[in-house]
């Protein structure tokens, strides 16, 4: 254990239960009906509304060989080629064999899927699928739907949850072992102020981390608050240097910073093309997929023709589907690029690359349980090992039914006791964190654009690592602690700054382009030296130590031996 905290007040209130649940997104949520299920008492926490996480905003569908003439097999093969070569085997298989079910027993808990005629689930194709095998419903709103369904049944079996909550830190006992979190609620939950859930079990399903950049299809609320929080407690992260630039993200102008509108990779699934200003389709001969490639190759051959033709947007034209099937099938999408004043119906789509995915982050085995005893992670905040260097398209929404359902079945089996948590100074007398000032969030996302966004080099990622470290170094200094009271914000920017400094260090060590890394100083795959696994974590002097496994294999994790 570290002993690093936020500098935060202590907790005023407590309460106790069995398992608690940070996230209300697909893992988290699918979690605590699980947990609640099996007769634990489960507390959920979320940031902000039960509604509000990234589950909501995704388009394209969920992943599972659900069509007739699939197999596991074939989705196995598809996300391991995409992985390009860091993805766990067993980890993958887990995914693709245990999914179609997990998939129909959401169904079973209300979720609406699209039907054909014959009242099959209808299947789409995505970039990196051989096969259509995308569920999908609204057209374009299937997280929404999931996450319709999820609440509501949250909502029916009453559990206890805990919104517009910020949870800070780790709560460990005596012996190290998860002993709850604190957390600060935001004046509108039962609780005000910081408080504590105590218990043995902490599942964190707190999402992404897309607010380290200026833009990003993420919501505000993915501040990467979940990684920086395992950090601190002493859990180890890996691949965070993978970070998926979703290829069509819609172009708001140079200059537009915050969540931008996604424009799903089910429109190229349906057919739409990728243009240049003449209307030349650029993916035709460099790949066999064309526009369906996966989502590294086609963010790269995007970035390459911005940079030929001096642009700063390329086109997806999708004219031909007529207005009829944009109105039915992508309604969502119809929505937001009219709201910008774009009719796709008639126009091509000015798009390009944003941050989306994180491939990485907390280092977990096949039960959800990480390197820090009765803490377990689940959904994007977590490395299970299925995704590698490059996310496969949809297989985000799967492996947070997949896995929330055995860490549910790992605590439910375990049934750990409760204990009491120790005082942070009892855990070896380590200084609070201090707190950047809020306005530091812009100045991060901005090095971070620069220096560690789809193109990366040595010069810019040295760059990005000074510039993030001198932010480091004032706030230690601190030369004025009332820029940086204790709050919302500053505890949010000091995350951020956190998960960048570790994100740009596995960046700097990596040292070839693989997936979604891309240095243009080392432009090829390097199996020989780099098909391994980046693990960092957090030194008591709160410098990131990056080790590279000996194979491609990830070790144990300690906590479960």
């Amino acid at each position: 254990m570290t002993g690093i905290r936020l500098t935060a007040p202590a907790p005023g209130w407590a309460i106790d239960a069995d398992v608690v649940v940070v996230g209300s997104g697909v893992a988290g949520l699918t979690t605590a009906l699980r947990c609640a299920a099996a007769g634990l008492d489960t507390v959920v926490v979320t940031k902000a509304r039960l509604d509000d996480g990234s589950t909501r905003w995704a388009q394209g569908g969920i992943a599972a060989a659900l069509g007739e003439g699939d197999t596991p097999e074939q989705h196995l093969d598809d996300t391991l080629v995409a992985g390009a070569g860091l993805c766990d085997e067993e980890a993958v298989r887990t995914l693709v064999t245990e999914g179609p079910d997990a998939v129909r027993r959401l169904i079973t808990t209300g979720a609406h899927f699209d039907t054909t005629d014959s009242g099959d689930i209808a299947l789409t194709r995505e970039g990196g699928h051989h096969r259509r095998r995308i569920a999908h419903a609204g057209g374009d709103a299937t997280g929404a739907e999931i996450s319709r369904t999820l609440v509501e049944a949250v909502r029916e079996a009453t559990l206890h949850t805990i919104e517009n909550a910020l949870v800070l830190d780790l709560l460990t006992d005596a012996e190290g072992r998860t002993a709850g979190v604190s957390l600060h609620v935001m004046g509108e939950g039962q609780h005000d102020g910081v408080g504590a859930v105590r218990a043995p079990s902490v599942v964190l399903a707190t999402g992404g981390m897309g607010q380290v950049f200026s833009a990003t299809t993420n919501p505000s609320v993915s501040t990467g608050d979940g990684v920086a929080l395992a950090l601190r407690a002493g859990a180890e992260v890996s691949d965070l240097e993978f970070v998926q630039f979703h290829p069509t993200v819609l172009f708001l102008g140079a200059d537009s910073e915050g969540q931008q509108p996604l424009v799903s990779e089910a429109v190229r699934g349906e057919g739409a093309h990728l243009v240049d200003a003449s209307g030349t389709r650029f993916m035709l001969g460099q790949h066999e997929l064309a526009e369906l490639a996966p989502r590294d190759i086609v963010a790269k051959a995007i970035t390459r023709q911005m940079h030929e033709h001096g642009t700063e947007h390329m086109y997806l034209d999708a004219r031909h589907f007529g207005a009829r099937m944009w109105e039915q099938r992508f309604p969502t999408i119809l929505a937001a690029c009219r709201t910008h004043g774009i009719d796709p119906v008639t126009q091509p789509v000015p798009v390009a690359p944003a941050a989306h995915y994180a491939s990485g982050g907390i280092r977990t085995d096949l039960r959800g349980r990480t390197t820090v005893p009765g803490l377990y992670a689940c959904g994007e905040v977590a490395c299970t090992g299925v995704h590698g260097a490059n996310r496969l398209a949809s297989n985000s929404l799967l492996e947070g039914l997949v896995f929330a359902e055995r860490i549910a079945a790992d605590i439910a089996e375990t049934r750990p006791p409760r204990t009491e948590p120790v005082e942070a100074a009892s855990e070896g007398g380590h200084a609070p964190v201090p707190l950047l000032a809020p306005e530091a969030r812009t100045a991060i996302q901005r090095t971070m654009t620069r220096g560690a966004g789809v193109l990366r080099s040595a010069g810019s990622l040295a760059t990005a690592a000074e510039e993030l470290e001198a932010l480091h170094r004032s706030a230690a200094a601190d030369a004025d602690p009332k820029d940086a009271v204790p709050g919302v914000d500053a505890w949010e920017v000091t995350n951020l700054l956190l998960v960048s400094r570790v994100l740009v260090a596995a960046a700097r060590e990596r040292e070839e382009t693989r997936g979604c890394h891309w240095r243009e100083d080392r432009p090829d795959r390097d199996d020989a030296h780099w098909r391994r696994h980046l693990v960092v974590r957090i030194a008591a002097d709160r410098t990131p130590v990056v080790h590279r496994t000996e194979t491609a294999a990830f070790p144990p994790v300690r906590a479960a031996d």
